[in-house]
């Protein structure tokens, strides 16, 4: 079984608006609701599960039975004190009812332009591995400073990339190399592999998509806008 772990607990204080990023408006709907509708259609996603504040999860009940996508949908769990406790809270509460050798599909729900073809790459390149992670190529000449002041190093731009969401890990092993990071280090976790890593674990890189990018800033948000304006249009 593969379970979706969407995390939707995050402020969204960039953005500089009252309600968080992912509860916002566009075309219509809110934006967590796109790409809960991919995860909800696809045929090799079975279960969803939600990190959410609980001022937020009636709401997000409300979204799931009026568009029709509650049907897969498991539960909510607490966000934590940053990302990575936010998903070991999911991990903890999908472990009630799924097996250590299933999987957990994690997405932010603040990238709503997430594809059916992103899903099913994932679910396919992860066979013989511990893990999939979607990359993209560093266009720009990148460089090293460790005082964010003077150039350190230089780095080779074809050896670097940017790691995406969605990412996808074998429930019991990710779990585990959670759990040996805590109580400290976990507060030090950026993206979501770096835990399998840390680990010791297989992660294949699969290419990412450009366009499934991260609502973040103002600007951002009216960039998905257009998008979903456009469709709307020639639809």
């Amino acid at each position: 079984m593969i379970i979706a772990l969407i995390l939707s607990g995050g402020t969204g204080t960039r953005l500089g608006s009252d309600i968080p990023k992912q509860y916002i408006e566009a075309g219509g709907r809110p934006v967590i609701t796109y790409s809960i509708e991919q995860l909800y259609r696809h045929s090799g996603i079975e279960a969803i599960q939600i990190v959410a504040d609980p001022v937020w999860q009636g709401k997000i009940s409300n979204w799931l039975t009026a568009y029709g996508f509650s049907g897969k949908f498991k539960g909510f769990s607490r966000p934590g004190g940053n990302r990575q406790l936010s998903i070991l809270h999911g991990l903890e509460d999908i472990r009630e009812y799924a097996k250590e050798s299933d999987y957990v599909f994690i997405h932010d729900a603040a990238r709503p332009l997430l594809t059916k073809k992103q899903i099913t790459d994932c679910i396919e390149s992860v066979v013989g591995h511990d893990g999939v992670l979607p990359v993209l190529p560093m266009k720009d000449t990148v460089y090293l400073s460790t005082d964010g002041k003077k150039i350190t190093a230089l780095l080779n731009r074809s050896e670097i990339y940017a790691g995406q969401a969605p990412e996808l890990f074998r429930l019991g092993s990710y779990y585990e190399a959670n759990c040996r990071l805590l109580p400290e280090q976990i507060w030090q976790i950026n993206g979501s592999t770096e835990p399998a890593i840390l680990a010791g674990q297989d992660v294949v890189m699969i290419p990412g998509d450009e366009g499934n990018f991260k609502i973040t800033t103002k600007e951002d948000l009216e960039r998905f806008q257009k998008i979903v304006d456009a469709e709307v249009h020639s639809a």
